[in-house]
């Protein structure tokens, strides 16, 4: 089991220490920031799986640093400040941030947010996905995300259309994970109709999987990798290796 990699960023030191040990003793990774510079290295060292980022770091203001993340990370962060009124809030998730904490928070409640978020975070493609830097293989199949080139087993490739495409991504991204056709619609963020209710959202991926699997599937009426999970939604049932191209 991976244990999870935090990054608290706080400028005050106390602070700081308080909720690094709290998250250790809690069974996580924490590791320490001040500043953007800061935040940046650790990027670079290794994985992180959420920040934990004060708004306000000296010189530097949070919201900016997280608006500056989301230009190239898709890592989930949590702002925490002794700012809450609804503005400011707000001006943290329109910058995208996943949660927002007011200072003084319940340390329980800040736990509760973390696993929360993660648990979400897992639920969607992460943005090495979305970069397209990445090849997957997958049932004998092989998806080259930087040339958009999906080649079958026996070696012929396979177009797909953009939603498809977006559809294979979801999945390689969760393998052996059933999703509900409500989680498939959020990671797409679009349903073919238009239509935003329930119904409208279930019809328009199942008719996305059936296209999907009429051209991936050597059955497509008895699918074997992309197949119907009972009362849940779909699962690709079959493992995803991924390399860097």
């Amino acid at each position: 089991m991976t244990i999870p990699r935090l990054l608290v960023v706080d400028d005050d030191a106390d602070m700081r220490q308080m909720m690094t040990q709290f998250l250790r003793q809690n069974g996580f990774i924490a590791l320490p920031a001040q500043s953007e510079d800061e935040i940046l290295t650790h990027l670079e060292n290794g994985r992180i799986d959420l920040i934990l980022l004060d708004v306000m770091l000296g010189n530097e203001n949070g919201v900016e640093i997280c608006a500056n993340l989301r230009r190239e990370q898709d890592i989930p962060i949590i702002l925490v400040s002794a700012l809450s009124a609804d503005h400011q809030r707000m001006a943290g998730y329109e910058v995208g941030a996943d949660d927002y904490i007011a200072k003084p928070f319940n340390p329980q409640l800040l736990l509760a947010r973390v696993r929360a978020v993660l648990q979400r975070a897992q639920r969607t493609p992460s943005l090495a996905y979305r970069r397209k830097t990445r090849t997957f293989h997958f049932g004998g199949w092989t998806y080259n995300a930087k040339k958009d080139e999906v080649i079958s087993p026996d070696g012929f490739q396979v177009a797909l259309s953009r939603r498809e495409t977006a559809l294979l991504n979801v999945l390689l991204a969760n393998p052996h994970i059933p999703l509900t056709r409500e989680e498939i619609a959020a990671a797409l963020d679009v349903t073919a109709s238009g239509d935003a209710s329930p119904e409208a959202t279930g019809r328009a991926i199942d008719v996305l999987v059936g296209r999907l699997r009429a051209k991936i599937e050597k059955t497509p009426k008895d699918p074997r990798m992309l197949r119907t999970e009972r009362g849940v939604g779909y699962v690709l049932s079959v493992d995803v290796t991924v390399e860097d191209t």
